[in-house]
This record gives structure tokens, C-alpha cells and sequence, in this order.
């Protein structure tokens, strides 16, 4: 009697404690949406609407440099950047989530192609990385940290 009543009580608190898959399922796909969104902003070079993608508070990090809040970022970084392009595309994009309550841990990995406005510049390709961190505020998923590096093709040995 003792061992099905204590049997049916943890079963019982596990299933409370636990959330619901579709629950989980859900969250992955607002989380993947944000940064489908940032992916899609940065390739379109149009990240006038990013900031509602990044909680004001948030931190980012690049190439072994602070860059601080995304707005910061945005405006001394990013968004001047962008005046010189002329196309930024994202190739064998793979993204990966996991989902912690409130916290989910996303890894990116992709290459890059950057072409310029001034021809005379060569473009760029490069391997590249992202971690970040998004943190759910009421019923809404941001980025809180988000951390990407980058490095050139390595020629084949």
C-alpha cells in the first residue's frame, strides 16, 4: 500500500513540476522564430524593427569584444555597418535550442557572404558562430546575451 500510494504521489508531483510538452514545443518555436527574425533582418539589411527582438538590458558580445546593449550596438556597430553593403547572405544556417523554464540556450552555426556597394572591395566569407541566451518576460521570448565570432575558410590542408 505504501509503495503505490508513494508511487502515485510522484508520479503526480513529476507531472506537475514537469511542463507540458506541447508547452515546450511551443516555446522552442517563439524562440526559433526570434532568431529567424534576426537572421532574416541581417540578411535583408533592414534591422529597423530588431530592437523588439532584444530586451533593453541585453548584452552583446562579437569577436572578442563587448559591444554592450543591443541599442548600443545597433547604433554604433550594426547599423553603420550596413551603409557599406550591398548584400549579406547566411548559408548552411543550423540552429539548435534548449529550453530551461524560462531561459533557452540557442547555438548557431553558418557561413556568411558579404558583398559591398564599392566594388572595389572583395567580399567576404567566413565560418561563424552564435550562442545566445533568450529570456521569456510575461508570455514573450528576447535575446538576453548574444555572442557571435567569426573566422575565415581555412584552406584545405
Amino acid at each position: 500500500m505504501f509503495r503505490s500510494t508513494f508511487a502515485g504521489l510522484a508520479i503526480a508531483a513529476s507531472l506537475a513540476i514537469a511542463p507540458p510538452a506541447q508547452a515546450q514545443a511551443s516555446d522552442e518555436q517563439a524562440v526559433r522564430a526570434v532568431v529567424a527574425a534576426y537572421k532574416t533582418a541581417i540578411e535583408q539589411m533592414d534591422v529597423s524593427q530588431t530592437p523588439t527582438l532584444f530586451w533593453s538590458d541585453s548584452e552583446v558580445f562579437e569577436n572578442g569584444g563587448v559591444e554592450g546593449s543591443f541599442a548600443h550596438y545597433l547604433e554604433h556597430h550594426l547599423g553603420p555597418e550596413f551603409s557599406e553593403l550591398a548584400g549579406f547572405d547566411f548559408r548552411d544556417h543550423e540552429v539548435k535550442v534548449e529550453i530551461d523554464g524560462d531561459t533557452a540556450f540557442v547555438s548557431e552555426t553558418y557561413t556568411y557572404h558579404i558583398t559591398f556597394e564599392d566594388d572595389a572591395r572583395a567580399p567576404i566569407e567566413r565560418r561563424g558562430v552564435a550562442t545566445s541566451v533568450l529570456r521569456k518576460r510575461g508570455d514573450e521570448w528576447r535575446f538576453d546575451i548574444y555572442h557571435s565570432s567569426a573566422r575565415p575558410f581555412r584552406p584545405a590542408a
